[in-house]
């Protein structure tokens, strides 16, 4: 899986779970600043990344994905 497939998802995922507009959804798009998604929405994003792509996202990892960019990133790398 290469990494336009990664964001691909993830964006679909972003999309479904926080409500916001495709285009907005972009590598350099912070979770919280950008998205405005909040300390819930990012726990669930993280245990919806981690079934959906069959990873496991420590909580030190989790603390550093903090944009789209770094999720695809942090996804390639497992994969």
């Amino acid at each position: 899986m290469d990494k336009d497939e990664i964001f691909a998802r993830v964006r679909a995922i972003l999309v479904d779970q926080l409500g916001v507009q495709e285009e907005i959804v972009t590598l350099e798009a912070s979770f919280q600043e950008d998205l405005e998604a909040d300390s819930l929405d990012l726990v669930q994003l993280i245990m919806e990344l981690e079934d959906q792509f069959g990873i496991k996202i420590s909580d030190e990892e989790a603390e550093q994905i903090l944009t789209v960019g770094n999720a695809v990133d942090f996804i390639a790398s497992q994969v």
